[in-house]
C-alpha cells in the first residue's frame, strides 16, 4: 500500500510538473507572438511615417480656422477600420481556420495597425513616443506578471471590465461630437486604468484556460489559440499605449 501511495504521489507530481512546463511554454508562445505583432506594427508605422508612403495614408488639411491638421486619405481611412475586420475574422473563425491562415491574418492585422498608428509618429516627437512605449511596457509587464502569479481571483472582475469597455466606447463616440478636451482626458485616464487591469485579467484567464482545457486540445488547436490569446494581449498593450501617450506625449512642431 505504501508503494502504491508513493507511486501515485510521484505520478501526480510528474503530471503537475508536465502541466507547469506546458503552461510556461504556452505563455512564452503567446508573448512571443504578441512581440512579433508589435515589431511588425512598429516597422510598418515607421515606414509609413518616415518615407514617401506617408502620402498614401495621410495628407495635411486646412481647417475653417486656418489651422493645418493631419488627415487620413481614403486608403488611410481603410487602414483605420481594417484591423477591426481582421479581429472579427480571427474571433469567429479561430476554430475553422488553419494554423498558417491564423498566423497570416495576425501578421496582416499587425501591419494594418502599424499603418493606422503611423499618425502617432507624425503627431508626437520620437522621444516622447519611445518614452511612452517603455512606460507602457513596464506597466503592462508588471500587471501581466502579477496576473500570472497572484492567488486572487481576477476572473470575477470580467463583467466589470466588460462594462467599462462598453462605457469607454460610448464616451469616445459621444466626444466625437462634443469635442470636449476635459472629457477626452477623462476617457484617456479611464482607458489607461482599464487596459492596465485587462493585462492582469487576460494573463490569468489565459493561464486558467490552459490548465483546464489544453490537455484535451491538439497541437494545432494550441497553436491557433496561442495566436488568439496573443491578439488579446496585443490589443491590451496597444490601447494602453494609445491612451497613455495622451498624457506623456509631446506634440511635434508639424503635427498641427
Amino acid at each position: 500500500m505504501a508503494f502504491n501511495s508513493n507511486f501515485g504521489r510521484a505520478g501526480t507530481q510528474a503530471g503537475a510538473g508536465s502541466l507547469d512546463a506546458g503552461l510556461r511554454a504556452y505563455m512564452c508562445r503567446v508573448f512571443n507572438w504578441m512581440a512579433i505583432g508589435l515589431v511588425v506594427t512598429g516597422l510598418v508605422a515607421y515606414g509609413v511615417a518616415e518615407t514617401s508612403l506617408r502620402a498614401l495614408f495621410f495628407h495635411i488639411a486646412e481647417t475653417s480656422t486656418g489651422a493645418f491638421v493631419l488627415r487620413p486619405t481614403f486608403l488611410g481611412g481603410i487602414m483605420i477600420f481594417a484591423p477591426l475586420a481582421f479581429v472579427m475574422v480571427l474571433s469567429f473563425g479561430i476554430n475553422r481556420l488553419s494554423r498558417p491562415a491564423v498566423q497570416a491574418i495576425f501578421l496582416l492585422f499587425s501591419a494594418t495597425m502599424g499603418a493606422s498608428m503611423a499618425s502617432l509618429l507624425l503627431s508626437y516627437t520620437g522621444v516622447s513616443v519611445a518614452r511612452t512605449f517603455f512606460i507602457s511596457a513596464a506597466m503592462f509587464g508588471g500587471m501581466a506578471l502579477w496576473g500570472y502569479t497572484t492567488g486572487a481571483n481576477l476572473l470575477r472582475l470580467g463583467s466589470f471590465l466588460f462594462m467599462g469597455l462598453i462605457g469607454l466606447m460610448i464616451a469616445m463616440v459621444v466626444n466625437i461630437f462634443l469635442h470636449s478636451a476635459p472629457l477626452a482626458m477623462l476617457v484617456s485616464l479611464i482607458g489607461v486604468a482599464l487596459f492596465t487591469g485587462l493585462a492582469a485579467y487576460d494573463t490569468q484567464r489565459i493561464k486558467i484556460n490552459y490548465q483546464q482545457y489544453m490537455s484535451f486540445a491538439s497541437s494545432d488547436d494550441i497553436a491557433r489559440l496561442s495566436i488568439y490569446d496573443a491578439l488579446s494581449m496585443y490589443l491590451n498593450f496597444v490601447n494602453l499605449f494609445q491612451f497613455l501617450i495622451q498624457f506623456t506625449g509631446v506634440r511635434s512642431s508639424n503635427s498641427d
